[in-house]
């Protein structure tokens, strides 16, 4: 009977997702993470910087004792979120950058994540890498899915690190090699997504904030959609996911356009999140429904 069961049993796999700052975890990919720790999966969310220059977004949070206090607050704030979405969180230890502002653009504060070499910050991740031993990877595209300073980096020190990871001559202090199987960049709001919501907020008599946002999309853009492999149902734990979202509440105000679609119409719209398969080292079929596709079939334990 215990050989029946042992056979059978699903195998408890490790997915590492990369974010820029406290919050991203949250906005970017949490109802696919929720989904993956509730079904017996480790989870690890590796955040790059403390979030320390990001400003008040929410007017409820917008108080002089929160802006002093803010590197300390996004710290709690962060483990809040991860408590709720049921996951683990590492901090890599760097400065965020800011998102400079003004023409010509102001160069990103030395010292920070942006500009710190990228060896450096590639063994810090490698180190983390090495001993969670993900069999996924998540991170942003060469973009950093918005051109923020932090986003890009986090995109370089990804696929640096899941190239250095495995090769016992890189970081020999840093822990046992370790080889990821597969990579994916995390893609968010697209035209398809937006133009759905824009449609049944409208036929359901809502007003909808995506009307403007269409309007004003260049229509020679191409929708991220055609590079999305990957389609991960989660619609189930959209509702984790807003309220990981709000645990971020200088960054989130609750009566804001994230929160504008019910979850009853995004999970008959649009109940996934979308991933590009960027890297694999494990047969699967395209599209995926699953980022541990072709995983759970080599890895027996």
């Amino acid at each position: 009977m215990v050989d029946q069961l042992t056979k059978t049993a699903k195998p408890r796999l490790r997915l590492m997702a990369v974010h820029a700052h406290p919050d991203d975890e949250s906005s970017k990919g949490a109802a696919t993470m929720a989904r993956y720790a509730a079904e017996g999966h480790e989870v690890l969310v590796v955040t790059c910087t403390g979030g320390e220059a990001g400003s008040i977004l929410n007017p409820a949070m917008d108080r002089p004792e929160v802006l002093a206090n803010m590197a300390e607050i996004r710290r709690e704030e962060m483990a809040r979120a991860a408590k709720i979405l049921g996951v683990s969180q590492r901090w890599l230890g760097f400065v965020d950058s800011g998102l400079p502002e003004g023409d010509p653009l102001p160069p990103v504060p030395e010292g920070s994540f942006a500009v710190v070499p990228l060896e450096e910050s590639t063994e810090a991740l490698v180190r983390v890498i090495r001993e969670f031993r993900p069999h996924v990877i998540t991170t942003y595209d060469e973009n950093g899915g918005y051109p923020h300073p932090d986003h890009i980096r986090t995109h370089e020190v990804s696929m640096a690190a899941w190239d250095a990871a495995p090769d016992p001559a890189r970081f020999p202090d840093a822990g046992e090699p370790w080889q990821p199987l597969k990579l994916y960049y995390g893609h968010g709001f697209s035209r398809a997504r937006m133009t759905l919501f824009d449609e049944a907020l409208k036929e359901a008599g809502l007003e909808s904030p995506y009307t403007e946002w269409l309007a004003k999309w260049d229509p020679d853009k191409a929708d991220v959609m055609e590079r999305v492999t990957t389609r991960v149902e989660c619609g189930e734990y959209f509702e984790v996911r807003d309220e990981a979202l709000k645990a971020h509440a200088t960054q989130i105000d609750p009566t804001s356009r994230w929160f504008a679609v019910p979850l009853e119409i995004q999970r008959e719209v649009w109940p996934t999140e979308e991933y590009e398969l960027v890297k694999s080292l494990v047969d699967s079929t395209l599209p995926e429904d699953d980022l541990f596709a072709g995983i759970k079939e080599k890895v027996s334990t």
